[in-house]
């Protein structure tokens, strides 16, 4: 039987039979969601409440506008330092709690309207301004920072520093200086095994929530308060009232800054993460469509005292293992922590801080990736040094600086492609038809006065230097070449400059006897060679169909000429 409701078109059309697995797997959701949710809002550098706020109305904005049927979105641990980052500096000397949650709120409003305006425009593209390597690398990089930002709390003492070598040199101190709690690094230390080895040996078991009850029950038999270990406390007890936060002009310039830096890892970690569980259930991904759910869920918390969210890929394992079916799982997630907050605001009153600690860790553990750096370095050094950029911007530099290292460094990566793209010669080999690279067939042989060139990127003004000194070396070479034929298929574009260099290169090497010809060439290239008022563009001796012809055209035209020359050079013998 179906149930209609006005509600949400992810959850329409809904089967009754579903209800069962969508509130059971939105209750074990619930029991990841609160600890974390808490966590990461310390984080980030917010009062715990305000990420059981976040959760409630993300879960709410994604389940109304979000196409995904099982995606879960909330606090992240790869946003919360890159939130502090932009929050911390417009805080003033006295840190007022009241000020940060304004701040983080209206982050997550421009974050949401920056989503918004990028569904808008079509602009899911955007995120692949991360490559891969990059992601690897500032992933990396986000790790190690959480790591050391949270072994202060996870052993009971505090640090101040206001970059990566300082909380380093802060915790260094703190140990070797006795500053450490006993209890609290006990505790500490216990709750991160226990995640980390239930995480391997029982996958299955919900780690963290097991962590989190033990840790309370032991803090309360133990009265670890009493022996200095720090406590969450008992929350405000209520939902968060609608609150449109106000900020000064001098703020917005930072907060755009950070804003801009959260969209694109929150989207790319969104879609990657989409699209990998849409994969196994058969479904598609619409970029645009993720980018108003997300766009809606961060609008939504950020009304109502919350910071900007993500995806969480282990929760939305986790939702999708106890057998969640539609956004029913969210909003009963959602509906869980309000009860909480309403009923029962002191049942999480004795949960130690060092606990938290321990749960930002384990996540940061989640992180990383090290054999993928290892990979990069293995399979290619360029790739392996951008990630590498990456991570030392990141963990040198701090979040946002090293986010826009890592946008800088993905993009000139790309611009080095297409400025230094690979090029080879050409040859015949004996025994394999057609011709081959040069370079992986070392045997090959190239044809004497008709050497072919393949070059393998669009011909632009950033490479069309390197095209004319790769031309002009063929060029110069003893004996001179009668034709210099250009494999020209992998070349997809064409450009002003290009062109302009094209027709000065090929009357120069006309003049000098020397023609260049291009083969298998792109109809729509050529179109635009045309367009830009290329000359002989519709010479068939210059622009031939195949590679084939153009070595048949040529052999037809200097067979004999090679046969004199022959015979001339026999003569003198």
């Amino acid at each position: 039987m179906r149930l209609t409701s006005v509600v949400a078109p992810t959850i329409l059309p809904y089967r009754r039979q579903w209800l069962g697995k969508d509130v059971v797997a939105g209750l074990v959701l619930t029991a990841l969601l609160v600890p974390q949710g808490m966590a990461y809002a310390e984080l980030a550098g917010l009062p715990a409440v305000t990420g059981l706020y976040t959760s409630i109305l993300c879960l709410t904005g994604y389940a109304l506008l979000g196409p995904s049927k099982v995606l879960v979105l909330g606090p992240d641990s790869s946003l919360g330092p890159m939130i502090a980052a932009t929050i911390l500096p417009l805080m003033g000397a006295d840190g007022d709690p009241a000020r940060a949650v304004l701040l983080a709120s209206a982050l997550a409003i421009i974050v949401g309207l920056l989503m918004l305006g990028a569904a808008a425009g079509h602009l899911g593209f955007v995120a692949d301004l991360l490559s891969k390597p990059t992601i690897i690398g500032y992933m990396n990089g986000l790790a190690l920072t959480i790591l050391v930002g949270q072994i202060p709390k996870l052993l009971g003492f505090s640090v101040d520093a206001d970059n990566f070598l300082g909380e380093c040199w802060g915790v260094v101190q703190g140990i070797t200086g006795g500053e450490v709690v006993a209890a609290a690094a006990a505790i500490g230390l216990f709750s991160l095994a226990l995640i980390l080895v239930l995480t391997r040996v029982a996958p299955k078991l919900p780690a963290v929530l097991v962590a989190v009850v033990l840790a309370i029950a032991i803090s309360v038999v133990l009265d670890l308060e009493a022996n200095g270990v720090k406590v969450v406390g008992a929350l405000p007890q209520g939902l968060p009232a609608l609150t449109l936060p106000k900020v000064g002009l001098s703020d917005l310039g930072l907060l755009l800054a950070g804003a801009v830096g959260i969209t694109l890892v929150a989207l790319a970690d969104t879609i990657s993460t989409a699209t990998s569980f849409a994969e196994r259930r058969g479904e598609r991904v619409d970029g645009n469509r993720e980018m108003v759910g997300m766009g809606a869920a961060n609008i939504a918390a950020g009304l109502f005292q919350g910071f900007p969210v993500s995806t969480s890929g282990s929760r939305t394992a986790v939702a999708e293992q106890s057998g969640a079916r539609t956004q029913v799982t969210g909003l009963t997630g959602a509906l869980t922590i309000a009860v909480m907050l309403l009923a029962f605001p002191a049942i999480l009153a004795d949960l130690p801080q060092p606990t938290l600690g321990a749960l930002v860790i384990a996540a940061s553990l989640s992180l990383t990736d090290v054999a993928g750096m290892l990979r990069l370095r293995r399979q290619r050094r360029a790739d392996f040094l951008v990630a590498l950029a990456a991570f030392l911007g990141v963990a040198l530099l701090g979040v946002l600086p090293g986010i826009l290292i890592a946008i800088v460094v993905s993009v000139a990566d790309v611009f080095r492609r297409v400025w230094m793209p690979h090029r080879t010669t050409l040859g015949r080999t004996e025994g394999l038809p057609g011709l081959h690279d040069t370079v992986t067939h070392p045997e090959s042989v190239v044809l004497p006065r008709c050497p072919v060139y393949r070059f393998d990127a669009p011909l632009i003004f950033a490479n069309a230097q390197t095209f004319r000194e790769d031309v002009q070396t063929f060029a110069t070479t003893d004996p001179r070449p009668d034709w210099i034929v250009v494999a020209a298929e992998p070349i997809s574009d064409v450009d002003t400059t290009a062109c302009d260099m094209l027709g000065h290169l090929m009357d120069t090497l006309e003049s000098e006897g020397t023609l260049l010809v291009f083969a298998e060439l792109k109809g729509s290239v050529r179109d635009k060679m045309r367009a830009f008022g290329l000359g002989h563009v519709d010479d068939l001796v210059f622009f031939q169909p195949t590679l084939g012809t153009a070595l048949e055209a040529y052999a037809a035209l200097h067979v004999a000429d090679e046969q004199r020359r022959g015979g001339e050079r026999g003569d003198d013998a």
